[in-house]
């Protein structure tokens, strides 16, 4: 059961996108590394991997959870590195496709000789890699990817992010308790496992408190007219629209969904985090709300040390997904320091123990499937910025 904090009530925060509880679609099979795996180095820098996508539709999203990376990455060498050694970080981009990021997993484990790998970053990708790299029993750790899948592929795959069940049944909750909505319409991506995990979830908790679904319609990523979802939503008068999609899509539907008299609020998923976003949706954005992973408006000091940092360092304020990148970081730096050795199995065993490890976005500890027991918030755009409207507990 999860509790959603009133806003003068809550005091803490959380620490965001991805999928049903079957593969993705067109998933391309695993790349196989097993035989072809070489050991780390024993001596030089500890070279860890990271692979999202930096170019390509959904770039501004990967960049980000990059550059928090980096950050943390940064940060650690500054401090001594990990067992006295420097970390090298190698970065690959997927450029949001699946194949891409099953290329770029298997140079990570044949020829650059990783010891842990960073991403990818939506859980289609994730679930895309989990295979190989569970075969070639090197840990990986997503910053981002919230399928409930991604971690059941192994006991080397762990997560920092909160999973969709969580953040869907947290969406649904404040709906009816904040906002006493009654009746939704949902409007998914079937191309995106997060988009449809959401939607599932979001679905079935909304209707145990009460409430009614009185449309699930569908659009596929790379989409540019949705008039047609629209027009079948608008007909079933919702009180509000469930919109978990990825920002790339979700600002252009906002902004044809206000077109055609659509004047409901919109509700989504941690997918928006991007400023990008704002462009495309204009003001159509406004009074929506949308689950996430960490406000700026949380006193916490970890997360307030963070955000000072970022800033002198890029000159700009961290996004969610830049905070979900540092903290994924930061959790397996931490872990191959502990370790016992270079080896995939210690450094698996010294991230199970993960415990109490203040990040950026809250307070977290792994639990025995290697999901995260931390926070969720609820954010609402007002005026065209993101403003903290309720915590949600597990």
């Amino acid at each position: 059961m999860h509790r959603v904090l009133p806003l003068i009530a809550a005091v803490a925060l959380c620490s965001l996108a991805c999928e049903r509880k079957s593969p993705p679609p067109s998933a391309p099979a695993p790349a196989t590394a097993t035989s072809e795996q070489k050991a780390p180095t024993e001596q030089g820098p500890i070279v860890i991997g990271m692979l999202g996508s930096l170019t390509g539709s959904e770039a501004s999203f990967g960049t980000v959870v990059r550059d928090g990376v980096q950050f943390a990455v940064e940060q650690v060498n500054a401090a001594g590195g990990v067992k006295g050694r420097k970390v090298e970080l190698r970065s690959y981009d997927t450029q949001g496709k699946l194949e891409e990021s099953v290329a770029a997993a298997k140079r990570l484990l044949t020829q650059d000789r990783v010891v842990l790998i960073l991403g990818d970053v939506t859980s289609s990708g994730s679930l895309a890699i989990a295979d190989s790299v569970q075969a070639a029993r090197v840990p990986m750790v997503t910053p981002s990817s919230t399928h409930p899948d991604v971690t059941k592929k192994g006991d080397f795959i762990f997560r920092t992010c909160f999973i969709d069940p969580f953040q869907g049944a947290a969406m649904a909750r404040f709906a009816r308790e904040n906002l006493k909505l009654e009746r939704v319409a949902v409007l998914h991506d079937v191309k995106n496992a997060s988009s449809l995990g959401l939607s599932e979830a979001f679905t079935e908790a909304f209707k145990k408190l009460g409430g009614t679904v009185v449309a699930v319609e569908s659009y596929s990523k790379g989409d540019s007219d949705y008039r047609a979802p629209l027009l079948a939503v608008k007909k079933a008068k919702p009180q509000a629209l469930y919109l978990p999609g990825f920002y790339s899509e979700v600002g252009v539907i906002a902004r044809q969904a206000r077109e055609m008299g659509l004047t409901q609020p919109l509700l989504g998923g941690d997918g928006w985090e991007s400023d990008r976003i704002f462009e495309l949706a204009g003001g159509a954005l406004e009074g929506s709300y949308y689950s996430s992973h960490y406000s700026e408006d949380n006193p916490a000091p970890e997360l307030q040390r963070f955000i000072a940092s970022f800033r002198e360092r890029y000159g700009r304020s961290p996004e969610a997904a830049s905070a979900l990148g540092y903290d994924a970081a930061k959790v397996a730096l931490a872990a191959i320091e502990r370790a016992k050795s270079l080896s995939g199995p210690d450094i698996r065993d010294a991230l199970a123990s993960t415990k109490d490890h203040p990040g950026a976005t809250g307070t977290l500890t792994l639990d025995a499937d290697r999901n995260p027991v931390k926070p969720a918030v609820i954010l609402t755009i007002r005026e065209g910025k993101r403003r903290f409207a309720a915590a949600v507990t597990p």
